[in-house]
């Protein structure tokens, strides 16, 4: 399992940050047929993007394209288990991918509307928000 994580970053620790507010840019399907829009928001694992992956793979069984489009640039940090307070803020423990409401998160293309529907929704089931179905928009 290749993980996923940036290769360089500015800083090595970050704050918590805030998540208020719609999503600006990502909100439409636009390189699949259909996609997965977040309809909450949260805070996706390296893990669970690849677990959705893997979900995606098996149901497609070598057809089909998929388009990951929310990547875990945000550093979690975590303090070892039974360790007292102070002493500074743990180690980097994981990564994450920020997700505001309308976020498209994953695109399928070249199967057929229940194939991918079906793959979709085996790969919400790893995830921690809620998801739904969205088709592309064909403009003339």
């Amino acid at each position: 399992m290749a993980k996923m994580s940036p290769t360089r970053t500015k800083f090595r620790k970050a704050f918590k940050g805030s998540n208020a507010g719609l999503v600006k840019r990502g909100g439409f399907v636009t390189t699949g047929e259909y996609g997965m829009q977040a309809l909450e928001r949260g805070r996706i694992t390296a893990r669970q993007i690849e677990a959705c992956r893997v979900a995606i793979n098996r149901e497609f069984a070598r057809k089909g394209q998929i388009f990951i489009n929310i990547f875990p640039h945000t550093p979690v940090s975590k303090k070892p288990a039974e360790t007292r307070m102070g002493k500074g803020k743990g180690a980097v423990d994981h990564y994450v991918a920020v997700i505001k409401p309308g976020k498209v998160l994953f695109e399928v293309a070249g199967v057929q509307r229940e194939m991918a529907q079906g793959a979709l929704r085996k790969a919400a089931a790893k995830l921690n928000i809620a998801v739904r179905f969205v088709e592309r928009l064909h403009t003339i």
